[in-house]
């Protein structure tokens, strides 16, 4: 497995317990038992792409498949017959292993932490990809499967996801690859015709609620008002439900909505105000709700006007400046560009997309 020793984790948000230690799963029983009957007929596909939104619970299944088959490696076994979900009690050895990152089998291709900047590499890159192809080609330590995890299969550059195409292509015997993707269009179409695909829809506010609750402390100890506003803006997601209850988000999350309910008029203090708010490598978690903030609001706007016979052309303006707010976006990172002047062009991207 690939661990960044003493450093943050970039699949993992914040101090929230990592998906590979998360036993529950909500919401997605139907995907589960769609795993649980490929597996048991022993139809299991080499490689899956496990597709949905950011934060509904797709590494926690990913790890969940993988906690089960190195738990129960023989699909005849009376317990997969039996089995009436993926689940691993705690106190399995198998459980216990894959929590503390101690199963040889088990690889996990994410964003490295890069020592010279202090931040993860904004890409899977192919030296990554490498040194999981290595230790894939070499003998297994238990005998039974090899799982590749990527997450997420988003962060793969065209190099790093050729390279991962080639193992997927010419992999060892009972081998599994687990893509966890946000936006599996976006992937290699030849890594989408080699995957069964597997969506993940949104959680519904209880579900979100209760896995937020399962979590523990501090986040199952928040106000029961301010979990249901969360549950309710985050639309399914619990990593957004977090950063709603973290650090005022509720209102954040309200203030940033007052804006772009304004457009296209632009409230150029407001905007300078927020701004000033995301700047700085601290705010990161204002930052990530802003960004997705935007996002719903392109969404919202798109799915209104859609409704209402919008020509097609109207509605290209959105997904345009999606686009190049994506693009901006990523340059401000790689590049590490001033966040106020990303904040103001993304608030005049979206007033030109309103005005036309």
């Amino acid at each position: 497995m690939s661990r960044d020793e003493g450093n943050p984790e970039s699949d993992r948000y914040d101090d929230a317990p990592h998906p590979r230690q998360t036993l529950a799963l909500f919401g997605h029983a139907a995907a589960e038992h769609e795993f649980l009957d490929a597996y048991r007929r022993n139809k299991m596909a080499q490689a899956w792409i496990i597709g949905g939104p950011e934060g509904v619970g797709k590494a926690t299944l990913a790890w969940r498949l993988a906690r089960f088959l190195m738990a129960h490696p023989e699909p005849a076994a009376a317990a997969v017959q039996s089995a009436e979900s993926l689940a691993v009690p705690a106190d399995h050895p198998a459980a216990r292993r894959i929590a503390s990152m101690a199963l040889a089998d088990i690889f996990l291709l994410r964003r490295a932490w890069n020592d010279k900047t202090k931040k993860h590499f904004t890409e899977i890159r192919i030296e990554d990809v490498r040194k999981v192809i290595q230790a894939f080609h070499q003998a297994s330590g238990t005998g039974g499967w090899r799982i590749a995890i990527v997450d997420c299969a988003d962060d793969l550059n065209r190099a790093s996801a050729n390279a991962l195409l080639k193992l997927i292509e010419e992999p060892p015997q009972r081998s599994l690859f687990l893509l966890v993707a946000h936006q599996p269009g976006r992937m290699l179409p030849t890594i989408r015709s080699r995957c069964r695909r597997l969506m993940l829809g949104a959680l519904s506010p209880e579900d979100t609620i209760a896995a937020v609750k399962n979590l523990g402390s501090p986040w199952s100890q928040a106000p029961e008002a301010d979990l249901l506003v969360a549950a309710a803006r985050a639309e399914g997601s619990v990593r957004e439900a977090l950063r709603l209850l973290g650090d005022d988000g509720v209102a954040f999350d309200a203030a940033v909505r007052r804006l772009f309910d304004r457009l296209p008029q632009i409230d150029w203090l407001g905007a300078h105000m927020l701004a000033d708010k995301l700047t700085g490598r601290d705010n990161e978690a204002a930052y990530e709700t802003f960004m997705r903030a935007t996002q719903r609001h392109l969404d919202s706007r798109v799915r209104a006007l859609a409704q209402t016979g919008a020509a097609p052309s109207r509605l290209a303006r959105y997904a345009s400046a999606w686009d190049a707010i994506r693009d901006a976006a990523r340059e401000t990172e790689v590049f590490n560009f001033d966040k106020r002047a990303l904040v103001l062009g993304i608030f005049d991207r979206l007033a030109q997309a309103e005005a036309g």
